[in-house]
């Protein structure tokens, strides 16, 4: 088997593992629920997969890292302050909009993870949080947002991680509009100089 063909049917195995978990949950699917709905039996399934929590941990970091990376190019791009902060929420809103299953098992169930694995999907988290920092950081840097409680990036990340329970691909916003309104208000708040709204 060539190895692009793994690398899809990995991928196909992954995919139906991460819906399979956020319908039923991490502790609620089987091995050999997993291995009939992939259409794989268990020696099959185990060519494309170490372990169920192996699956859980690629599941989890796959978003992260995936998200890290889109913060870092925007660091790097040199947009202004606020450009910069709508940026990052868009590109969060866009993933979770492209893979609620991933994030609900992500957010309901990483903590099943043990070892290295959970620990390096804590540390990449929190690598995450620390860009969102940088840019607010940028901002005061900038004169164009006041100093703001460390805590803040937690208030603002968990404003838009939790739109995988209720978002709706197609709906009434796009996840680009969804962020602009989120950063909108968190926006309104934190800039030194605030710019008045326009009147109805």
């Amino acid at each position: 088997m060539g190895s692009s063909t793994f690398a899809v049917n990995r991928e196909r195995v992954i995919a139906i593992a991460a819906d399979l978990f956020a319908r039923n949950g991490y502790h609620g699917t089987g091995i050999a629920e997993l291995g009939k709905a992939v259409g794989l039996g268990r020696g099959a399934l185990y060519h494309y997969i170490e372990s169920k929590e192996a699956l859980l941990y690629d599941i989890s970091k796959t978003q992260v890292d995936t998200m890290n990376a889109h913060a870092e190019q925007a660091l790097r791009a040199g947009s202004a302050p606020e450009e910069l902060l709508r940026e990052m929420a868009r590109g969060l809103l866009r993933n979770i909009a492209a893979h609620q299953a991933e994030w609900a098992v992500f957010f309901r169930d990483y903590s099943a993870l043990t070892g290295d694995r959970r620990d390096r999907v804590i540390a990449a988290r929190e690598r995450y949080e620390g860009y969102w920092r940088q840019a607010l950081d940028r901002g005061v840097e900038a004169k164009v947002l006041r100093p703001t409680p460390r805590l803040l990036v937690k208030g603002i990340l968990g404003m838009l991680n939790y739109t995988y329970l209720w978002f709706e691909p197609g709906g009434e916003l796009s996840p680009d509009e969804l962020a602009d309104e989120f950063l909108d208000a968190v926006l309104d708040g934190i800039r030194l100089n605030p710019q008045p709204r326009p009147s109805a």
